[in-house]
């Protein structure tokens, strides 16, 4: 099975996204969720996807629901940055796709380390 991990830092207090929620969708028609979890302590996430024949190359969306998670820590009225979504595709069963990102109210950054 592939895994797709990140690791989410909160850029405003210089520290890991602790409980920041992530989704990862399947796209096409129907968008299928395939994993809705929060960031463990470190802001981190690692999860599993299986990803047969009829799946391989397809695009992928990884959602990290930012408002949400700054809302919760005081700065709700100064976010501009609601989600971030990252397009992917998954073409190896065997694979490690890492998605580390930076956030902020007010931007982000992020980076494949595969």
């Amino acid at each position: 099975m592939a895994t797709v991990s990140s690791h989410i830092l909160d850029s405003v207090i210089g520290t890991h996204a602790a409980g920041i929620r992530c989704q990862l969708f399947l796209l096409g028609e129907p968008k299928q969720l395939l994993f809705d979890v929060n960031a463990n302590d470190e802001g981190r996430i690692a999860e599993t996807v299986s990803i047969d024949e009829t799946k391989r190359g397809a695009e992928f969306e990884l959602v990290i629901h930012g408002a949400d998670y700054f809302a919760g820590r005081g700065h709700g009225d100064d976010t501009i940055v609601e989600t971030v979504v990252i397009r992917f595709t998954i073409d190896d069963d065997n694979r490690r796709y890492h998605l580390p990102v930076m956030l902020s109210p007010h931007s982000y950054s992020t980076w494949w380390s595969g």
